[in-house]
């Protein structure tokens, strides 16, 4: 899903939130919204790792590329092959920042309500390419994605 998406379909839920609990506030309702969009910072940085490159623009290219091959191929064979690793999705990083919430501040209570929507999204649009689900665990995807090859190297 790309960012412009995760901002409209982030933006709905914060408004739903903010009317079904106003004590959220407009701080919290920001975080929320922004936290579903921002966390995909990890695929840019998946970029400059792979890359060592740091434009922006060449990186939203670099994906559409490795997206169109990858919908090329049929469904049946998506499954041999991997995006990169998105060090931000995962269940690993949401305990950590629910922890940070629970202990620390209630704003990481909002950032935690925000990527878990993201995640959310990822994993219902991932379903709708591909019959796997990724993006649920980073230490399982790091260990699967050993095995399989690079959407690149198509």
């Amino acid at each position: 899903m790309y960012p412009v998406q995760h901002l409209f379909f982030g933006t709905l839920f914060g408004v739903f939130l903010l009317i079904l609990f106003p004590h959220i506030t407009l701080i919290g309702f920001l975080i929320i919204v922004f936290s579903s969009v921002l966390i995909d910072v990890d695929h840019y940085l998946w970029y400059v790792y792979k890359k060592k490159d740091f434009s922006l623009k060449n990186s939203y290219n670099w994906f559409m590329e490795n997206e169109k091959k990858y919908l090329s191929l049929p469904r049946e064979k998506r499954g041999k092959y991997y995006g990169g690793i998105c060090i931000f999705h995962g269940i690993e990083i949401l305990f950590a920042v629910f922890l940070i919430g629970i202990f620390l501040s209630k704003y990481f209570l909002f950032l935690f309500v925000g990527m878990s929507f993201h995640l959310l999204l990822d994993i219902l649009d991932g379903t709708t390419f591909s019959d796997r689900i990724d993006k649920v665990s980073l230490t399982h995807d790091f260990f699967k994605f050993k095995k399989l090859r690079y959407v690149e190297e198509l």
